[in-house]
């Protein structure tokens, strides 16, 4: 019997060790993290669906098998929360929409049924910005989130629910997705570690797509060691998903111990100066510093321009959402109209009462971008720039090991500060988006705190399955930061 009352705050790996050791029970950690949902969840909204009573049930099981003396994963035992657009079997999968609201998913995401498989605890689907438009946490039919740290301010998105869960101990950590900075933008608001891994890494089987080329299910968690031991759980080749690679991309156990002398770290001046705050600047500066005196060369490299990206990411997910969100009609499953006169009529009723106003406007644009009158030629522009990102990026990975950036451009900013200015919330993401138009892995993680008393974050990125890289580099860093 554990005497540790806060469980829910404590790192996975803390509680995995302690587990094994019969220091605490898989059920006491699970009603720890119940407890303070229970408490907090009024103030937080993190969680758009609960699962306690599915979630004890799996935690007596895993008991069991300790008491068996059975081999268990790392994981087994650990509650962990999949955000909202991530299919859990039996358990509704709403996309923060409420044209989604009744649907109830008939099968598992592959990074679903590998957890399962590695006996975690799911606490329950976590809110997000809807259809993951959106980097606020504002545009959920379901509500806003709150950021645990302070609740006057966003958590970010469109993974707001999974980093709030986390960062509140409503969860031990959680599975997230990032279409263009949507689980490193709100770990950095957070003070979390968020991965984004290559493109291909993870299967995306079961997340509902937002925009195809671009979409990752990724990793958050309180520490990097955490964040991969999730990661080394859900990745691998899936042959469900025909974008996912087959290259052989394990994760080493030990991420510790790493000599980074010699190391080349790419920094870009573009992202140091106009649009960035000048705390997040110094803040990110110093860790660059850190890496210095310890024996890595710092370059200065050409990376792409924040509103390039920018530019070209503005033209390939609105054109993909229109494409994937078509399915959405009121015919087959979700929410339905109440009036209407003709088949029609009920598309369009549909659509219009059960999709939230930027999803409306991303769809209208995409489906601009893709009509005749376009001729198909901006979504060729946009690709022809994804295609040129990824060449420059190759050229950058040949002058250096990695790049730091900056995570965002500022910490966590007030509610309804940005929300009448769609530019202006677009450019939250200016530091991440070129990451998902080239397909890389990177990672956030916290180096600082701003006046505001929020987070500021750090951007590693690395070359494609450069994960075990990025891993050790973040550690080494996770430690400076823990020895300030």
């Amino acid at each position: 019997m554990s005497l540790n009352n806060n469980l829910n705050n404590l790192t996975a790996t803390k509680l995995s060790k302690m587990l094994r050791n019969k220091e605490c029970s898989a059920v006491e950690i699970s009603k720890d993290v119940f407890k303070t949902i229970n408490n907090i969840e009024k103030d937080i909204n993190a969680y758009i669906t609960i699962t306690e009573e599915d979630a004890l049930k799996k935690a007596r099981e895993v008991d069991e098998k300790i008491s068996k003396g059975e081999a268990l994963s790392p994981l087994a035992g650990i509650p962990i929360g999949i955000k909202d657009n991530i299919c859990l079997k039996g358990v509704k999968t709403t996309c923060g929409s409420k044209i989604l609201s009744n649907f109830v998913s008939p099968y598992d995401a592959t990074v679903v049924e590998r957890l399962k498989n590695n006996d975690v605890v799911f606490t329950g689907k976590l809110n997000l910005d809807e259809f993951a438009m959106g980097s606020s946490g504002e545009y959920s039919y379901f509500g806003k989130t709150k950021n645990p740290i302070n609740l006057e301010y966003v958590p970010g998105g469109s993974s707001s629910g999974p980093v709030a869960a986390v960062a509140a101990g409503e969860a031990i950590m959680s599975l997230g997705s990032d279409t263009g900075g949507s689980i490193r933008v709100p770990a950095a608001f957070c003070g979390l570690v968020g991965l984004k891994p290559t493109y291909g890494a993870v299967s995306r089987y079961g997340l509902v797509a937002l925009a195809s080329s671009l979409d990752h299910i990724g990793p958050i968690a309180k520490t990097v060691d955490d964040t991969a031991m999730l990661y080394r759980a859900i990745c691998g080749f899936d042959q469900k998903d025909a974008t996912s690679s087959s290259i052989d991309h394990k994760i080493n156990e030990d991420i510790n111990n790493f000599n980074i002398k010699g190391l080349r770290i790419g920094v870009s001046q573009k992202y140091f100066g106009n649009g960035v705050d000048k705390e997040v600047v110094d803040n990110v500066k110093k860790s660059i510093k850190m890496f210095e005196d310890q024996g890595a060369i710092i370059k200065e490299v050409e990376l792409p321009s924040g509103e390039d990206a920018l530019a070209a990411y503005h033209i390939m997910l609105p054109a993909e959402a229109s494409s994937n969100l078509a399915r959405f009609d009121g015919v087959k499953y979700g929410f339905r109209a109440k009036e209407y006169n003709n088949l029609e009529e009920m598309y369009e009723n549909t659509r219009g009462e059960g999709f939230g106003q930027e999803v409306k406007r991303r769809i209208i644009l995409g489906t601009f971008i893709l009509s005749a009158q376009s001729d198909s030629s901006i979504y060729a522009k946009g690709r022809f720039f994804q295609k040129k990102i990824i060449s420059q990026m190759k050229k950058v990975f040949e002058q250096c090991d990695i790049v730091i950036t900056p995570s965002a451009p500022s910490t966590a900013f007030k509610f309804d500060n940005m929300t009448n200015d769609p530019v202006k919330m677009y450019m939250n993401d200016m530091c991440t988006v070129f990451v998902n138009i080239a397909g890389l892995p990177a990672i956030s993680l916290p180096c600082g705190t701003g006046q505001n008393g929020l987070p500021i974050g750090l951007q590693i990125i690395g070359p494609h399955f450069s994960e075990n890289l990025i891993f050790k580099v973040s550690k080494l860093h996770e430690n400076f930061i823990l020895n300030i």
